[in-house]
């Protein structure tokens, strides 16, 4: 068996886990290399990523296309989608070297004016401070299966996959999905209307976003990266990708154990913050 190593090379936090992690597959006699971009993925049997969320994101979309299980080993601070912390590693090994399940995790598709983005989390439609124009909201329409869902006045909209829904959909009001339900959310950012509220729909359907009505540009942000300024005239598309994201899952994996304590865990932070 081959493994890749992916790190962020922008945070010296998962260094010593990477030393850790290496040490153990010399000993055990497993070939490995290391990554620092998604463009150096090459294809392993496993892609091992150290680092937290945003690493895991960064890395999955890549994974996913080549068709490469990836292990998330968590060196961040919160880690939804990782499945073993950084003192687990020789637990991690002991797993990819034996039988292991797999969960596939749903990618969102966006065409926006010929351009294909892809995203694990979520894609972002927000309003782009432009200075001087006299209103910075934006107005926009959700149609799903050829079918009007909504208008929307605020600051945008969320379409988030079951692996998003613990993240920016969260924090904007969305509902918590487990990762096995075959659907999106919809879900408003700071709606101007009290009626605007989250949509769950089947991820087999085809949404079209409607920017006939913008004054301004909107922001297109996938995983959280910026993808492109949009307005009126642009067509946007957004579906389920022909492909997903495989994590390795270990046999005791409880979704509903891990969503209350990384929950637990986060608010505790945000405490101690302030």
């Amino acid at each position: 068996m081959k493994a890749g190593v992916y790190c962020n090379r922008h945070t010296k936090k998962f260094l010593p886990i990477r030393d850790g992690l290496v040490r153990i597959l010399q000993d055990r006699g497993m070939a490995y290399e290391i990554y620092y971009t998604p463009e150096e993925i090459a294809f392993p049997d496993v892609l091992i990523v150290l680092g937290g969320d945003g690493t895991i994101l960064k890395a999955a979309i890549e994974a996913g296309r080549r068709g490469i299980d990836l292990l998330g080993i968590n060196s961040g601070n919160l880690g939804f989608l990782t499945e073993f912390e950084g003192e687990q590693l020789e637990k991690a090994v002991e797993l990819i070297c034996g039988q292991y399940g797999v969960e596939e995790r749903s990618v969102l598709q966006v065409r926006a004016d010929g351009a294909v983005f892809y995203a694990l989390n979520e894609a972002v439609f927000q309003r782009r401070y432009e200075e001087g124009a006299d209103d910075n909201v934006v107005e926009l329409s959700a149609c799903i299966d050829g079918k009007k869902v909504d208008s929307f006045v605020g600051d945008g909209i969320i379409v988030s996959t079951p692996t998003g829904s613990t993240a920016y959909s969260l924090s904007a009001g969305g509902p918590v999905l487990t990762p096995d339900i075959r659907a999106f959310i919809l879900t408003p950012i700071c709606a101007h209307s009290l009626h605007n509220r989250p949509i769950v729909y089947p991820d087999t359907s085809a949404m079209r976003v409607d920017l006939s009505a913008v004054k301004n540009k909107v922001s297109l942000f996938c995983d959280g990266k910026f993808c492109g300024a949009y307005g009126r005239g642009s067509e946007i598309g957004v579906g389920r990708a022909d492909f997903s994201v495989r994590f390795i899952k270990s046999k005791d994996n409880n979704f509903f154990d891990k969503l209350l304590f990384k929950l637990n865990t986060w608010s505790d932070q945000r405490e101690e913050r302030s």
